[in-house]
């Protein structure tokens, strides 16, 4: 049980970091992760939850995801996907450059950190602790565009990188746009050939 300005806390940013000290587990809180197959169903804890420790609780609106689906049940059913995740940066076949701290916070026994890392540290939320899509790649790894990005995301989501402009086919292989092929792992595969496009 909190006491004292934690106790009293009511519309201050939430700190995943100071709850998690506290010992709490994911579920304690976010119970609805356990049973929620659709995106659309809201994890954040009741006020009820929250008073049980806090003498009023402000909830937030949920943080918004470029998803169109996700099954949280599903995914907590495989158990800690973390080891999953950290053989792919082991392997070197994690589709993107890993952070530097990536491969430490993996080292888990929480199943929920595995995708929703750094929350020991965040004071506020943050897109930072959201899976990366790299995170996704691991297993989900047929990558056929446009179709394979409609499995999670909406049919109409706005992925496009910034820099894929209406004359992008025409210029990416010029060489001005200084591209590194790495960056382009993401969305394309790692075996992508020029010719899959052209």
């Amino acid at each position: 049980m909190l006491t004292g300005a934690a106790a009293a806390q009511t519309t201050q940013a939430f700190s995943h970091r100071v709850h998690l000290a506290a010992k709490l587990d994911c579920a304690d809180c976010h119970s609805a992760a356990l049973t929620s197959t659709r995106l659309d169903d809201n994890l954040l804890p009741k006020p009820a939850v929250c008073q049980r420790c806090h003498q009023t609780a402000a909830i937030g609106p949920p943080m918004a995801t470029r998803l169109a689906r996700f099954n949280h049940q599903l995914h907590l059913k495989m158990g800690n996907l973390a080891p999953v995740i950290a053989a792919a940066i082991d392997k070197k076949t994690y589709l993107t450059p890993p952070p530097a701290n990536l491969r430490a916070q993996l080292n888990t026994q929480n199943s929920c950190e595995a995708c929703h890392r750094g929350l020991q540290a965040a004071d506020r939320p943050e897109r930072s602790t959201l899976p990366q899509m790299a995170d996704c790649l691991v297993c989900h790894n047929q990558i056929d565009l446009p179709y394979s990005c409609e499995f999670c995301h909406a049919k109409d989501a706005k992925l496009r990188p910034a820099n894929h402009t209406a004359d992008f086919l025409d210029t990416h292989t010029t060489g001005k746009l200084g591209l590194d092929k790495t960056t382009c792992a993401v969305c394309h595969g790692r075996g992508f050939r020029c010719l899959g496009c052209h």
